[in-house]
């Protein structure tokens, strides 16, 4: 570890931090553009022989970036989807960025470090910057937007050059340093560890932006919605919010395990797809949306007027059937598939939408981080791995081998470090806070 990690993790003042030199290299977990094709026509797409962790340059900061010291970072689809160089290689993206000028050149690389969640210290600021100081204590948001793109002043989503930072470009959270654009740093919730808090912004604003703001769902109070995965990533969040907005969530899970750490949440209305016997075809069954739609009803005495949808091809159909008349399929992913198959006269007869949703803007971020410093929305870390293990932390989540989100320790030398404010956390309660962890 660099004398500057060591000065980070020992408490130093922002003055102490500002005395001590960027290292010229840092430990990171990365890619390797030589690597593509390594997965040609294999069944088992195994990250781990992809993602390596070694040493990286540190990149030449731009006047409107920091270098944040990652404490703690985690992993989301999108790194299992680079590491499969699927549905096509992040280099690709790199070399697109490349051609924007010296601040894009930096980042088309013959390695690319990935990771779009993190919390840390900031440690530099470029000159432009103006908010953020040495010695912040920070979460990162993955959205990167270029502040020139007229687009981005309505809803930075909707700029056609936004980014995923750590997907779209380099120099990602799994690492013991990150380079981040300013407008990407959000305050960090003082009741939460590195691992707690470096987890939530990529799922959580997600969630938000699809139920809550102006730009998905615009959920309101009684509204029946339909969570799929509802102790995945996306789905433990969408779960909170539902219940905290007046919503009636009802959550689809895979096992009994799984159904009690969303009643333990709160939930009251769980439907085990294990048990609606629709055998080894799933949600692919012909008469799957008539039997899902009838488990609903006896729960809940109608359809749904959301529901969440990120599986994809699996179950788009389903959802698209399910839906109430004039109701709502929000859609931000397809972790099943991209090609989805629906019966489009149950959408157009029953004058049903479906909304595309995509990340979320930096406001979104911003509103999400307020209430989960505030204690309302909580954490779904299940498990907690070292920075030479992030390609196993990322394996378990290729396999589907988790609940909540899995965390990787990059910086902090141990787990449950960082917390500051311990009257906010003891209010909360261990029962919310560790809940997937257990």
């Amino acid at each position: 570890m660099s004398d500057l990690l060591d000065a980070v993790v020992n408490g130093a003042t922002p003055k102490e931090l500002l005395s001590i030199e960027l290292p010229s290299s840092y430990r990171a977990a990365y890619l390797r553009r030589e690597d593509v094709g390594i997965f040609k026509d294999k069944v088992d797409k195994d990250v781990r022989k992809s993602l390596k962790v070694g040493n990286v340059d540190m990149p030449e900061l731009a006047p409107n970036e920091c270098v944040v010291a990652v404490m703690s970072a985690a992993v989301n689809f999108n790194t299992v989807w680079s590491a499969m160089f699927e549905p096509v290689p992040t280099f690709a993206f790199l070399e697109k960025f490349g051609l924007q000028g010296w601040y894009g050149k930096r980042h088309d690389l013959p390695y690319q470090q990935v990771g779009s969640d993190g919390s840390g210290v900031v440690v530099r600021v470029g000159s432009a910057v103006k908010k953020w100081r040495v010695g912040d204590k920070v979460v990162l948001s993955p959205t990167y937007v270029d502040e020139e793109d007229y687009g981005s002043y309505d809803d930075g989503m909707m700029s056609e050059t936004q980014l995923a930072w750590g997907y779209e470009t380099n120099f990602g959270a799994l690492g013991e340093f990150c380079v981040v654009k300013a407008n990407q740093l959000i305050a960090k919730p003082a009741h939460l560890s590195w691992e707690e808090a470096g987890s939530n912004i990529l799922c959580a604003a997600t969630a938000y932006r699809m139920l809550i703001g102006t730009h998905g769902a615009r959920m309101k109070q009684g509204d029946i919605v339909l969570v799929w995965g509802a102790t995945g990533g996306l789905g433990s969040y969408a779960t909170q919010m539902v219940r905290n907005g007046g919503g009636i969530p009802v959550a689809v899970v895979g096992s009994e395990q799984k159904a009690e750490i969303v009643r333990t949440q709160g939930c009251e209305h769980i439907i085990n797809r294990s048990e609606l016997g629709l055998g080894k075809t799933g949600f692919r069954h012909p008469k799957a949306g008539r039997i899902l739609g009838e488990a609903i009803r006896t729960l809940v005495g109608e359809d749904p007027q959301i529901v969440f949808e990120y599986l994809g091809a699996e179950t788009f159909g389903s959802s698209v059937y399910v839906a109430k008349r004039g109701g709502t399929i929000v859609t931000c992913g397809s972790s099943t598939g991209y090609r989805h198959e629906y019966d489009n006269r149950h959408l157009w007869m029953r004058l049903k939408q479906i909304v595309g949703s995509h990340g979320f803007n930096y406001r979104e971020a911003v509103e999400t981080n307020r209430l989960i410093s505030r204690g309302m929305i909580h954490p779904t870390v299940s498990k907690v791995y070292s920075l030479d293990a992030a390609a196993e932390a990322t394996r378990a989540v290729q396999l589907n081998q988790h609940t909540g989100k899995v965390a990787v320790l990059c910086a902090a030398p141990s787990e449950n470090l960082g917390i500051t404010d311990y009257e906010l956390r003891t209010r909360v309660g261990d029962e919310k806070l560790n809940l997937y962890r257990r």
